[in-house]
């Protein structure tokens, strides 16, 4: 076996769970820019080089500028985002790095839940919390198959 040897191949080995992935994904906000915004943050913070790559252009081709693209690895330093699109960074951090969610009840957490609630009415809200959930799915299958931006 090659390089790759026990890695697994999510579409080939299991179609029906790559499928099911992909509708969850599907079930994801529908403010498009607001979402690449939200999965290449993620993707950043779990560091999947593929999904970074794939959500930089994605967000580029949705009309996210380069400043906010950049700015995504540092977003609480940067003026390039309105409050909305902070709340849905700060829930996507929060999602995203799993030991907040150990601490879900602390003032912090309860301070960008209410900042994201104030932000989003609740059908989106819910909306947003798939499209983090789809994401960092995503992200974890694509570096347990060491996918590389190249194939």
């Amino acid at each position: 076996m090659g390089a790759l040897s026990g890695r697994i191949r999510v579409k080939e080995q299991s179609p029906d769970g790559y499928r099911a992935l992909a509708g969850l994904t599907r079930a994801g906000h529908p403010d498009h820019a607001l979402a690449e915004l939200v999965k290449l943050r993620a993707s950043r913070v779990n560091n999947c080089r593929y999904c970074i790559d794939a959500h930089t252009a994605g967000a580029r081709k949705a009309g996210v500028g380069d400043e906010q693209i950049a700015a995504t690895a540092d977003w609480r330093g940067s003026p390039a985002f309105d409050n909305r699109e902070r709340a849905a960074l700060a829930l996507a951090d929060l999602l995203t790095v799993t030991d907040g969610l150990a601490h879900a009840g602390d003032a912090p957490s309860a301070d960008v839940w209410g900042d994201a609630a104030d932000a989003f009415p609740d059908d989106e809200l819910v909306q947003l919390v798939f499209t983090i959930a789809g994401i960092n799915a995503w992200n974890r299958l694509m570096i347990a198959e060491a996918v590389s931006a190249d194939g």
